[in-house]
């Protein structure tokens, strides 16, 4: 069966920090590209972060210098970690995986950010 799990969601106050992982079943993280979304409520789903099999990473101009994507090869884990979180970054943050045979969603996690 291949999925996607995430966890790693939480409250947490500004300023603070939370780490979230995507750990993949029966689909590789690693040799696909792999995206970390958001979505508040009311809006559209934006990408915040994105990882390409080669390693390059592209972030959000919101979260640059704050959020970092990574990932566990041995795991085959990705990571979200986020730094310095403000109010504006609480949402349901997800995991994409894109295969040349189409996309997986992972079933996301809550971030809540309180001032």
């Amino acid at each position: 069966q291949v999925r996607l799990v995430e966890s790693g969601g939480g409250l947490v106050q500004a300023g603070g920090s939370l780490r979230l992982s995507c750990a993949g079943s029966g689909i590789s993280v690693i040799t696909n590209t792999v995206g970390w979304y958001r979505q508040a409520p009311g809006n559209q789903r934006d990408l915040v972060a994105r990882i390409i099999s080669n390693g390059v990473t592209n972030y959000a101009d919101s979260v640059k210098g704050r959020f970092t994507i990574s990932r566990d090869d041995a795991k085959n884990t990705a990571y979200l970690q986020m730094d310095i979180l403000k109010p504006e970054d609480s949402a349901v943050y997800y995991c994409k995986v894109d295969r040349n045979i189409g996309w997986v969603w992972g079933q996301g996690t809550q971030v809540t950010v309180s001032s």
